[in-house]
């Protein structure tokens, strides 16, 4: 007879489901279990399939700028309801809580490989980054500031697309900021545009694809329409890979594809063949 009485897994009590909050990152693309310092130091992107999850514009603009030399610029535009829309202004103030931004992009003047630049970061994790009347004036600002400065410009997308909230005064940034960008190549002056995950509606159909250069991250969605809405009024079979940043490349659209990792270096080299002499 043994001293001891054999333990059974019942006797280790209930099973913890969850793992600690903010510890653990689980990748949408492979399934795997990616801890969230480590995901942090590699900028966000899977160490093990090199999906690349959406970053912050601080993260963002942490990664591409020379170290000091970003100064934000129009902090304190602030949306409005012009159109009474129910809710609307409850829904940006919380966003405003959440993340702590004033709107969906962040721009400002910085330096990227020593090279004199404006910024326009669009931030995914406000509002979805649809393009309201205030992103549209804060890009078309940017826009305008480099054009005056003879400096290059920079538009890093990622948008949901317009802002239903605004109605047509989110469609006619389409127009305003592109408008900017036309005066902005009347002037012989370099716009290079970044399209990040997901690049969609109005945005894609405006700044985002007017670039002199268009650049784009590994496998991120860009297009117009979602592939449910072009399959249903096209009624026609989508090819694989249809609104990847691959298949866009591929089809003409995106000029080339650049990991994260590797961005600011590249960014500075083109900088380097685009930028006019002083």
């Amino acid at each position: 007879m043994g001293f001891f009485k054999k333990r059974s897994v019942d006797d280790l009590g209930e099973k913890k489901q969850d793992m600690p909050e903010g510890l653990w990152t689980k990748c949408p693309s492979c399934g795997e279990s990616l801890f969230e310092q480590t995901l942090a130091r590699n900028l966000r992107v899977c160490t093990n399939c090199g999906y690349h999850f959406t970053i912050s514009s601080g993260e963002r603009i942490a990664s591409l700028v020379d170290e000091g030399s970003f100064e934000e610029m129009d902090l304190g535009l602030d949306s409005v309801d012009a159109l009474g829309f129910k809710g609307y202004v409850d829904k940006v103030k919380a966003y405003q809580k959440k993340t702590g931004l004033k709107e969906a992009v962040v721009t400002g003047r910085a330096q990227i490989e020593t090279i004199p630049v404006l910024l326009a970061i669009m931030d995914f994790r406000f509002l979805g980054a649809s393009m309201g009347s205030v992103v549209g004036e804060k890009i078309t600002r940017a826009i305008e500031a480099a054009t005056a400065e003879r400096k290059p410009v920079i538009v890093f997308s990622a948008s949901g697309g317009a802002r239903m909230h605004e109605g047509i005064l989110s469609l006619m940034q389409m127009a305003k900021t592109s408008g900017a960008l036309a005066r902005h190549a009347e002037a012989r002056l370099p716009y290079i545009s970044v399209l990040t995950h997901p690049t969609t509606g109005g945005v894609t159909a405006s700044f985002a694809t007017l670039g002199d250069l268009i650049i784009a991250e590994p496998k991120c969605m860009i297009g117009f329409a979602g592939p449910r809405v072009v399959k249903e009024t096209t009624h026609a079979d989508l090819p694989p890979g249809f609104q990847t940043a691959e298949f866009m490349k591929q089809h003409g659209l995106v000029d080339m594809i650049v990991e994260r990792k590797d961005m600011r270096t590249k960014l500075g080299n083109v900088l380097k063949f685009m930028t006019p002499a002083q």
